[in-house]
């Protein structure tokens, strides 16, 4: 594989060193949604004609799955942002591990190929270490549309001489079975309904994206999602929505550390929940047809968060914010609902200062004055972020560690930062 990101051209590890204390503010746009990127990126082999895919983040996880729609006999091209993929010629090609293991949504193609190709082998899927992540509803879903499963040593050996709509009743509202069982059902003779739908911005960019190539989904954003499939699907062009985490994560860079940051060129309503809590905390919000503005003049008070399925508190932003709570007034509660290894954060923040200790699935959080600058690690993607935050708003320098894991969402994060005033620097290490 090439080297990872995080890394300089002949393979040493970068760093991101902070020093903090500066008041960030100005205007951003931020790159294209990853998950939603790597969610079509998953269905594109459903389309026998060319796609293009516009506004695509570059950064690792939609760099390796080009590599591995390569695999399967796809032709990817990048210009810029834009993305290239013919998936007109495929076959059952030989995946990686590595590959494979380096980013979960490799398993959200094994429906689509299936409905292409008929069979073939995918290693178990990785991605960052916060929790079980089981793929029983992903199984359970293709299986009830006439796939056939079976891990044998590590690998996913799958079949399906045919695919049939059925009814899929989710037993909880996943983002990532819904996905998986949507895009295969769009190749399903007949009509697929799924029930206890997952209700996430990300699943209505994906029915967008495959009505676009010519299926027929209804009902996408609510519990209830009808696939009507078709024997085959075209190509088209279709432009990624603006990454609605990185915008919450900018936005809170603007109230940790005191100053005001606008997000331009946004869907306003995928930060209803973050911008409520950021509210109750005491911060001025500002929300215009396409852009927010978070800004906090005087210090936060703590608040509890309790994250849910959308549109309850997105759990991707739980570490984030975590970190801003550790210098709000009072003490905070946040309850991790979702996954529940989601907690590598909490030790790291604790090395800079903050008064923040795990309880069970909660953080319990006594904001205090000051966090201190240290070297720490990032555990994973949205931990990273978090450690960011601590670190703008942290006294002295910060070293944040393990950055792969950040360029794993954020196409370079330092880059942002410095245009709204941060001073962060990306390094090698010695």
């Amino acid at each position: 594989m090439d080297k990872l990101p995080g890394q300089s051209s002949t393979g040493d590890m970068n760093s991101l060193v902070i020093r903090g204390g500066r008041k960030l503010s100005g205007e951003i746009e931020v790159s294209g949604s990853k998950n939603i990127a790597l969610a079509i990126l998953s269905a594109v082999v459903l389309a026998e004609e060319p796609v293009t895919l516009l506004n695509v983040p570059k950064i690792s996880d939609t760099e390796i799955k080009g590599q591995l729609l390569e695999v399967f006999g796809a032709k990817v091209t990048w210009e810029g942002s834009t993305m290239h993929v013919d998936c007109s010629n495929l076959n059952a090609g030989h995946a990686d591990e590595e590959m494979v293991r380096s980013i979960r949504t490799s398993f959200y193609m094994v429906g689509p190929l299936l409905a292409r190709i008929g069979n073939l082998e995918m290693p178990a899927p990785g991605g960052c270490m916060i929790g079980a992540r089981p793929v029983d509803l992903h199984l359970k879903g293709l299986h009830a549309l006439g796939a056939t499963i079976e891990l044998d040593g590590g690998v996913y050996k799958a079949s399906a001489k045919n695919l049939v709509g059925t009814e899929v009743y989710l037993d909880k509202p996943s983002a990532g079975a819904t996905q998986h069982v949507m895009s295969t059902a769009a190749l399903a003779k007949g009509t697929t309904i799924i029930t206890n739908a997952a209700m996430e911005p990300e699943i209505i960019a994906l029915a967008e994206f495959l009505n676009c190539i010519g299926a027929k989904v209804e009902g996408a954003g609510t519990s209830s999602i009808t696939i009507h499939g078709k024997p085959t699907l075209s190509g088209g062009e279709y432009r990624i929505p603006a990454d609605r985490i990185q915008a919450g994560t900018f936005l809170l860079a603007g109230a940790i550390t005191g100053g005001t940051v606008r997000v331009n060129k946004i869907i306003p309503e995928d930060q209803t929940a973050v911008v409520n809590k950021l509210r109750e905390a005491g911060a001025e919000v500002k929300i215009g047809s396409d852009w927010v503005s978070v800004g906090a003049p005087t210090r936060l008070e703590a608040v509890n968060i309790t994250t849910m399925p959308h549109p309850g508190f997105p759990t991707d932003m739980q570490q984030p914010m975590a970190a801003t709570l550790c210098v709000a007034n009072g003490t905070s509660i946040v309850d991790e609902t979702i996954y529940e290894s989601r907690t590598g954060h909490i030790s790291e923040l604790s090395r800079m200062g903050a008064k923040i200790r795990q309880d069970g699935s909660s953080a319990v959080i006594q904001g205090v004055t000051e966090l201190r600058g240290a070297t720490v690690y990032a555990s994973d993607l949205r931990a990273g972020a978090a450690l960011c935050l601590a670190g703008l708003v942290a006294h002295g320098e910060t070293i944040v560690k393990n950055i792969h894991f950040i360029d794993r969402g954020y196409e370079r994060i330092e880059d942002t930062l410095k245009s709204l005033g941060a001073d962060i620097s990306r390094v090698l290490d010695s």
